[in-house]
């Protein structure tokens, strides 16, 4: 192995790219986790396709590819709720006839479900007291509401399409569990994830080993596409770019819709159409108004399976596509390229799709994924454990529970009469779990609400109206539903299609009644779909299913602040990532971790894959492949007017430094060419200095020298601001000065934003990038004491052993700050390396090649504070290498950092002329 070639190489690699390729195929060799490190513009990218690929072509050649038999595998999720969203003529595409009837049988097998026969007569007994109370006002309105509808000439059609079968439990006697008297079935309800789904549909033949490469967003996963067209790979095996309904989806109705939620369900809505039958659908544009129009039933992007298979065919034909060339094929086809790319994943060699799809549990087994013996390969994995951990949060509003409440009670009153005790039993659940999780929110005048917010801040020590934590089994038993059984109440669910039916009559209803859930202005708010409602109540009530110790209840109460109503949420937030990971490393040949800036690994190591040593853990660091003298990094104490900058927390707010961090960016404009990119910690800190430099006529000065462009709040807006910077960017590269004599352009940028992540400033674009102070996170989030709480428990047998105790916090920056100065070491090192890592994330946008250079400007007093008088550890030390080794940090006036930059920048003049000479 010691002689590897990698002949698929594009140009001729650089030493550093080489080492990394023998690293990563030696890694794939050995199997297991690896971690590998490459700075940004190192050609990581390129490196990953050419070592990963050739190995997977090695393998084969040596014939000691492990064919798995496939036949024996069901995919499916017993824990996702929902069922198969694919078109039915997707599914039957390459299956013959005579075999149809058999797949619908194992279908139908497939989706039985059977309840848990062991349940206490006390829960029982319990249920029957807990209703009997309201029954007299109930059947009160249900007798109105009945006489009001025996009016209606289409009575008996409602009572035909939205009353549910009979379903039997084992309280009324059935032997083997719940159970519904019609095949299952029902849209998926189980998370309102964009990349929610249920399983593929295509039966074609799974050839041989795959590659599956994740990224964090669309953008990077077309970059990746990219880099893979200058191989030879490109055209040499199959390749697949997964992506998500709203970046896919060609139907204009559909798109008009705008928000994702919107989008998928609109989607599940069409394919739910019968065939040849016209329906009146009502469509909620991008700016909320609603329309309605006739239209024929079903997407008329699926139609067609000549279409589709003609699309299949071009893909296989033009090799390697991004989502981009999906779309854009898709429409000149007329055939849908969601559908279309996941009918041919199963015998595609390399699969590139985004995070959500790979590393969610629910979204693997929808997409039908099988990650047994075969590679994965995370990019961009500095965050990693953070990501993975989010992606099974759960949260539902205030407004979203009254939703679901209001739709339930009047389904309840309206079919109560009709319903099978089975089904009454499980509704009846269903508007307690509801008038209990409101109650919690709502700050009501209700004697024993107010009784009980008095006993919990008795017992809690924390005021009703403040945001608080607690664990699950807390939460259960102080809402008296510890006696309810989720497991079984999301079997129901899942088996009796209670969703849709609940949701079908009250948007029925709301038609009928001209009720239409829209304001005075005639806009539909997102809050108003009654799906999206229930799918998250239905995410809150899986999250309860989990361990105790897994995560944390967040529970923020409805209040008013600035005369405004805050609406008040019950979040589920997942604390350990520990079981979800294992799932795909235990699966997977493979699993390497890349990225730019991925140290420390041992926290990691720790958070992810406790299971294996320190030592067992493979990991490869490489430094860049720039000359030293590329780069400027210094880290600026003072500024032009002698003021020691100081962003902290208690000073950064100050117009003084405001001013001074102004002073210092008008002195940069005259010494920097081009580009200047500079970031805050938080758009509202950016807002704050970009008024107080407006007010103070800082910015007016700065702009005679160079446009001031800001990075937007909204996604969909950055890449217009971008170009309008690249733009102008190139004009004064091209000599295009116009009128006014400016020679660049300053970005105002946010760490975390857009720009900081995935976002490249090679050459002008990115000559100097400013760091302003040190971006820790707002030490009053809730979620991020709890997951700092969890970090520092970690390894701790006893938690008496533990300096942080279980406290309850309102989101006071005091109690935050108090916390972590109680932290050991792991809770505290979480917190530092949040905050370095989004440093060394935007810091890196610069350097893209080998002929690039920029300066780096650190501007804090902190960066050159001796330790002994910090709180925390240095931030120089978790700077990557490559800067940290060249990096200018001992005290000096703003003068001295002046002089530094005028001979940086004309040293590399001289030397790009002399090169354009050549």
């Amino acid at each position: 192995m010691e002689n590897l070639k990698f002949p698929a190489f594009p140009y001729k690699p650089y030493t550093i790219q080489v080492d990394f390729m023998n690293a990563l195929y030696r890694f794939l060799e050995n199997g297991g986790v690896s971690m590998l490190e490459s700075p940004t513009g190192t050609g990581k990218t390129l490196s990953i396709i050419c070592s990963a690929l050739q190995w997977v072509v090695d393998r084969k050649k040596r014939g000691k590819l492990d064919m798995t038999d496939e036949s024996d595998k069901v995919i499916g999720n017993d824990n996702q709720i929902g069922s198969d969203d694919e078109p039915d003529w997707m599914k039957n595409f390459v299956i013959n006839k005579d075999d149809q009837a058999l797949e619908r049988k194992i279908k139908k097998e497939k989706f039985k479900f059977g309840l848990k026969k062991h349940e206490k007569q006390q829960n029982r007994e319990s249920f029957r007291v807990l209703f009997s109370r309201d029954l007299e006002e109930e059947e009160l309105h249900a007798k109105k509401e009945s006489e009001d509808l025996q009016n209606r000439n289409d009575e008996e059609e409602l009572t035909d399409e939205f009353l549910l079968e009979e379903y039997e439990s084992e309280e009324e006697g059935a032997l083997s569990g719940g159970k519904s008297k019609r095949k299952a079935g029902g849209v998926s309800v189980g998370s309102s994830s964009d990349e929610e789904e249920e399983e593929n549909g295509s039966d074609e033949e799974k050839e041989g080993l795959k590659v599956y490469f994740c990224s964090r967003t669309h953008s990077q996963l077309s970059q990746f596409i990219m880099e893979l067209r200058k191989t030879s790979f490109t055209n040499a095996i199959k390749v697949v770019c997964l992506g998500s309904r709203k970046n896919l989806c060609i139907n204009k109705d559909v798109l008009r819709l705008g928000n994702t939620i919107h989008i998928n369900e609109r989607c599940f809505e069409l394919q739910k159409k019968k065939k040849n039958a016209i329906s009146k659908i009502r469509n909620v544009d991008a700016e909320g108004t609603i329309r309605q129009s006739k239209a024929s039933c079903g997407c008329p992007m699926l139609r067609k399976h000549k279409l589709h298979r003609q699309f299949k065919n071009k893909i296989s034909q033009q090799g390697a596509m991004d989502i981009e060339d999906l779309v854009s094929l898709g429409r000149n086809i007329g055939t849908c390229p969601y559908y279309g790319s996941r009918s041919i994943f199963p015998v595609a060699d390399l699969v590139v799709l985004p995070y959500q799809s790979l590393l969610s549990k629910s979204s693997r087994e929808s997409l039908g994924l099988d990650l047994k013996n075969n590679i994965v390969i995370i990019d961009e994995a500095h965050n990693l454990a953070d990501s993975l951990t989010r992606m099974y949060d759960a949260k539902v509003t205030l407004s979203q529970l009254e939703n679901v409440h209001h739709n339930i009670e009047k389904y309840f009153r309206r079919f109560r009469s009709l319903l099978g005790p089975g089904n009454r039993r499980y509704i009846q659940t269903f508007m307690f779990l509801t008038k209990a999780f409101l109650q919690v929110l709502l700050n009501n005048n209700d004697a024993d609400y107010l009784n009980t917010c008095r006993e919990t801040e008795k017992t809690l020590g924390v005021k009703p109206t403040s945001d608080f934590s607690m664990a699950i089994n807390d939460f259960l038993f102080s809402l008296n539903i510890d006696n309810i059984n989720f497991f079984k109440l999301l079997e129901y669910i899942r088996e009796s299609n209670i969703i849709h039916k609940v949701c079908g009559y009250g948007d029925k209803m709301a038609s009928l009644q001209k009720e239409l859930m829209v304001d005075a202005d005639g806009k539909s708010s997102e809050e108003a779909s009654t799906l999206s409602s229930f799918r998250a109540f239905v995410d809150f009530l899986l999250s309860l299913t989990n361990n105790d110790g897994d995560g944390r209840i967040i529970i923020s109460r409805a209040r008013l602040m600035a005369s405004e109503k805050q609406a008040g949420s019950l979040k589920y937030v997942m604390l350990t990532g520990q079981k979800i990971f294992s799932e795909i490393v235990d699966q997977a040949h493979a699993v390497i971790l890349a990225g730019g800036t991925l140290q420390p690994i041992e926290e990691t190591r720790e958070r992810l894959f406790p299971w294996l040593p320190s030592n067992q853990v493979q990991f490869f660091s490489c430094g860049h492949i720039i000359p030293p003298d590329s780069i400027m990094p210094v880290a600026v104490s003072q500024g032009p007017s002698g003021r020691c900058f100081d962003f902290s927390y208690s000073s950064r707010n100050s117009s003084t430094m405001i001013e001074e961090l102004g002073r210092l960016i008008c002195n940069l404009v005259t010494v920097v060419p081009e580009g200047i990119v500079v970031f805050f910690s938080s758009f509202e800190y950016e807002d704050q200095v970009y008024e107080g430099w407006k007010n103070s006529g800082i910015l007016a000065r700065m702009s005679k020298k160079k446009c001031v462009f800001r990075e937007p709040r909204r996604s969909k807006d950055v890449e217009s601001v971008l170009t309008k910077y690249k733009e102008k960017i190139d004009k004064i590269c091209n000599g295009e000065r116009g009128v006014v004599v400016q020679n660049g352009a300053i970005l105002l940028a946010v760490v975390g934003g857009k720009i900081s992540e995935g976002i490249n400033f090679s050459d002008g674009m990115g000559r100097c990038i400013v760091m302003v102070g040190l971006p820790y996170p707002n030490p009053a989030d809730i979620e991020l004491l709890e997951r700092i709480k969890h970090i520092e428990g970690i390894g701790y047998s006893n938690s008496t052993e533990l300096l942080v105790t279980d406290d309850y916090h309102s989101g006071d920056v005091h109690d935050g700050f108090s916390l972590l100065r109680r932290c050991r070491r792991r809770g505290k090192e979480y917190y530092e390396n949040l905050c370095m890592k989004a440093v060394n994330q935007s810091i890196g946008r610069a350097i893209r090649h080998i002929n690039d250079y920029a300066a780096i400007l650190l501007v804090d007093s902190r960066y050159v504070q001796e330790s002994s008088k910090r709180s925390f550890s240095h931030p120089v030390n978790k700077l990557p290498q490559w800067i940290k080794d060249r990096l200018v940090s001992a005290p000096m006036k703003y003068g001295e950092v002046h002089r530094l930059l005028s001979q940086f920048f004309l040293s590399k003049k001289s030397v790009v002329s002399q090169r354009v000479e050549k």
